[in-house]
């Protein structure tokens, strides 16, 4: 029998059941000074009743928009269900974002009320309140420096559930009335997307869509009331809601908030999750991290650290899909667990680890061979925010690094016969864009097929691989297909490089943009006595350019071995003088590349790569981290690359 069958057709519903039937299990945890605090079902119930009630002594009507706007905090997931059961529609909004981005979903929203975590987020609001006319309530979480703040439309978060509890003793029958009243046709919230081509998209995501694909992920991976998350990335990506809403209020596991983005990994090992997910970026940069550690570490241990992680390579993922390995191999692996393995996934916080998913982005299978050759059980997961992050699974006998899997449970695919892009039928399936029926009719057929603007090919046996997105897939002048986002990821493997920008359609060879990661390449040059004053001093060092030179060599010695991708070996490079970052519009908020945005700003580095120059003079605007803008100004050297002949796979 399913949700919707009992009744439990919404998220208010759903946490209800969880009040009655399991009242003292852990729900959400914080970590607030140092001390975890814990909440139970009954008291995320409670509280989010309270709240809720508060909002409708406010003003907030069905139909109402409410925004949140802030970290992970137990009490900012409680706003979903407190504006649910009213019949308000919660918008998430990047807590990251600039004023302008979070005016941009604010007013295009219409959002009446807002509920921000601290003095951060509640100055950018006033700071825009007069472009947003709608708004007439702002609420905070966090009280801390907000003594002096004497607005009239501004109140605590726990004012508001007072007012609510007074509210709920005059009309005891009114917060089950109106949670009665939802059903599953209606929209839960409101998702906006990271923004690659342009504005962002509001994505209108129904109970349906939300419940079906969190009750299907859920009986999956049999997740139940044991187990236990870490809820760390940013509230309003769809995959946060899948996981730390949807998922959790059906299971009935705990959502575990980290105190900041600086203890994330400090938490981790802490909380010990059963259940984990995290973006491929996430991924690298702990490997990035692991590898800084060991060229710190006594040469013995450097020595049995790469010893072991052979060992991993070589039959770490057969042992841990149960495929046969030799005797040997079997005790030295289990050598390499005992002395590396293990501390290893201690010290990341992965011990306990059953499952866990990454997605957003393509993983460089380099990478995710790595993870799983330690035991961990890391999968692909394919998704968008169109679709509750709901389309491909990974299943537990079947993981491959080049493929994100068979369809889900209830969803089908099919490829564009012309173009070769994934279209999906899910569950999750969005209802629509906000105030846009253009895009709507753009993106979702009539008959329900939703177009994903990714490139794919399924494999014999019905697995979805995707290549690119379908805009960025091109071919070289002779014919060589060219997939920019898979040189990336493979470039993106090396400690040394954190972004990678490639370009080459309808050129006779590929070049590069590398941003360098500053703290990886930063310690390889302190250990070597390499003195460096800036980021921008330190990714023009010689030293560095013949470093990252035989990193993409190692690529492209990889590269000649495919047959399909040999031709799109990388000829010429350069470092950028400064990384890409979202506050200049370079990445989206979920770290994706805006290759229009870069292909605009950077052009006269563009052409250099596909000149003979040996450098080039550069000025482009950048933000500060105290938010001034400013013009850098840099002389750049490009450098050539070798590439290899093509050969094959066997010699």
């Amino acid at each position: 029998m399913t949700n919707k069958d009992q009744g439990l057709d919404t998220f208010p519903k759903l946490l209800r059941r969880n009040a009655e039937q399991r009242p003292t299990v852990p729900a959400y945890r914080e970590k607030e000074f140092g001390i975890w605090q814990t909440y139970s079902w009954k008291d995320v119930y409670d509280n989010s009743r309270a709240l809720g009630l508060g909002m409708v002594e406010l003003g907030i009507k069905r139909g109402d928009a409410v925004a949140i706007l802030g970290s992970n905090r137990p009490q900012l997931y409680w706003v979903f269900a407190a504006a649910q059961a009213i019949g308000a529609l919660p918008v998430p909004i990047y807590q990251d974002g600039v004023a302008d981005e979070i005016q941009y979903v604010l007013e295009h929203s219409g959002v009446k009320m807002v509920v921000a975590e601290d003095q951060e987020q509640v100055d950018k609001i006033l700071s825009i309140l007069d472009q947003c006319p709608a708004i007439e309530q702002v609420i905070y979480k966090e009280t801390r420096g907000m003594r002096h703040y004497k607005q009239e439309n501004l109140r605590s978060y726990t004012d508001v559930q007072d007012l609510g509890r007074d509210f709920d003793k005059k009309n005891p029958a009114f917060y089950d009335a109106e949670t009665e009243k939802g059903v599953g046709s209606d929209i839960a919230t409101l998702l906006y997307t990271s923004g690659t081509t342009g504005r962002p998209k509001g994505v209108m995501l129904s109970f349906d869509n939300m419940v079906q694909a969190g009750a299907l992920s859920v009986e999956f991976e049999n997740l139940t009331e044991k187990d236990k998350v870490l809820s760390y990335l940013p509230m309003a990506w769809v995959g946060d809601h899948l996981f730390s809403y949807s998922q959790a209020t059906h299971a009935g596991f705990s959502v575990n908030c980290p105190e900041n983005a600086e203890t994330v990994l400090t938490d981790l090992r802490e909380v010990g999750p059963t259940y984990y997910f995290a973006p491929p970026a996430v991924f690298e940069n702990m490997l990035t991290q692991m590898m800084i550690r060991i060229e710190d570490a006594s040469a013995i241990k450097q020595k049995m650290f790469h010893y072991f992680i052979g060992v991993a390579k070589k039959c770490g993922v057969q042992i841990l899909e149960g495929k046969p390995v030799s005797l040997m191999n079997r005790l030295l692996y289990a050598a390499g667990d005992f002395l590396v393995y293990g501390p290893l996934k201690n010290t990341l916080g992965f011990s306990q680890i059953r499952v866990a998913y990454t997605a957003g982005a393509p993983m460089g299978p380099e990478v995710f061979k790595f993870y799983r050759s330690l035991g961990i059980n890391l999968k692909q997961l394919y998704g968008q925010t169109e679709s509750c992050a709901y389309v491909c699974i990974q299943s537990d006998n079947d993981v491959r690094p080049d493929t994100v899997g068979p369809p889900a449970p209830g969803c089908e695919i099919k490829l564009d016969e012309v173009s070769g892009e994934v279209l999906y039928k899910s569950p999750g399936s969005f209802v629509g864009y906000y105030k846009n029926d253009e895009a709507t009719k753009e993106t979702k057929t009539d008959d329900g097929w939703v177009h994903t603007g990714d490139a794919g090919i399924m494999t014999d046996d019905g697995q979805l691989k995707i290549i690119d997105r379908a805009k960025d897939v091109g071919k070289l002048q002779d014919g060589t297909l060219f997939a920019p986002q898979y040189l990336e990821n493979k470039l993106k493997f090396f400690p040394a490089i954190s972004e990678a920008v490639c370009h080459g359609a309808d050129k006779d060879t590929v070049t590069t943009f590398i941003n360098i990661d500053l703290e990886a390449v930063g310690n390889w040059a302190e250990r070597r006595g390499i003195s460096y004053a800036s980021y921008m001093d330190l990714a023009n060092r010689e030293e560095v350019y013949a470093m990252i030179k035989e990193n993409i060599e190692e690529v492209n010695r990889d590269l000649a071995i495919d047959s399909e991708l040999a031709g799109a070996q990388i000829s010429r490079f350069l470092i950028l003088p400064k990384a890409l970052d979202a506050d200049d519009g370079e990445l989206t908020r979920t770290r994706k590349v805006r290759r229009r945005i870069i292909a605009e700003r950077y052009g006269p580095l563009i052409d250099a790569l596909f000149s003979d120059v040996s450098e080039v003079h550069i000025e482009s605007q950048m933000t500060f981290e105290d938010g001034r803008k400013g013009v850098l100004k840099a002389d750049i050297r490009v450098q050539n690359v070798e590439t290899y002949p093509a050969m094959r796979a066997a010699s």
